[in-house]
């Protein structure tokens, strides 16, 4: 697959088959991903794997965990800002109504959209999720380092015929995920990446969000005419 086209087809895959990845591909997966760039090559990512029963132990409990007492869930950093500004509040209403409307989910549905949020901590029923941690003693630059190697999972997974659906919902479960893996105190939580075969008749598959032209982000300068 052309690099163009693994970047243009990714997508926020919501729902997934249950057909297994091999530990192979997702080696292999990780293998290219690694050759993302990072400040004086510090490499400050790293990654839990998680599939079968591990997998499945771990999201029961986030389940558990985000249905009973999610309120006593934070995040160990600020993803989203603590008041939205345009652009950006428009961009994610859009999102946001949508997704949901794509699954046919009202905005006043509380409980409908209360389930959906929870299958983000299913990963969406794919059959392998991966979460990715940094060494909070690291500083800013780190973060965007993490950023462009979270970029090349999701487009080296294109590139073997699979999908993904990058989520950070599961920052709020940092204290859930050390239960069940060797995090050390020094780790932060960042996000996760669900991982397999796209299901196609799934609607909310077929939700693909607008991105802006370049036009609209660049200011060009000292280019011929």
């Amino acid at each position: 697959m052309h690099v163009d086209d693994a970047i243009r087809s990714r997508k926020s895959v919501r729902r997934f088959l249950p057909t297994p990845v091999p530990a192979p591909v997702v080696r292999h997966i990780l293998e290219v991903a690694a050759r993302a760039p990072s400040g004086n090559n510090v490499q400050p990512w790293r990654v839990y794997a998680l599939a079968g029963a591990a997998r499945d132990a771990f999201c029961s409990d986030v389940v558990a965990a985000a249905s009973t007492d999610p309120d006593r869930h934070q995040p160990e950093y600020a993803y989203y800002p603590t008041a939205w500004f345009e652009p950006y509040l428009e961009r994610r209403r859009r999102c946001g109504f949508g997704l949901y409307a794509t699954l046919g989910i009202a905005r006043d549905d509380k409980v409908a959209r209360a389930r959906q949020m929870l299958r983000n901590y299913t990963f969406f029923d794919a059959p392998v999720g991966l979460l990715v941690t940094l060494d909070r003693r690291l500083n800013t630059g780190s973060y965007m380092d993490v950023g462009m190697f979270l970029q090349s999972i999701l487009v080296a997974a294109r590139a073997q015929g699979l999908h993904t659906c990058a989520q950070a919902a599961f920052a709020w479960f940092h204290q859930v995920a050390r239960r069940h893996l060797p995090m050390t105190d020094h780790e932060i939580l960042l996000c996760a990446v669900a991982l397999g075969h796209e299901d196609p008749a799934a609607p909310e598959n077929a939700f693909i969000t607008e991105r802006a032209a370049p036009e609209d982000f660049t200011s060009f300068h000292g280019f011929a005419p």
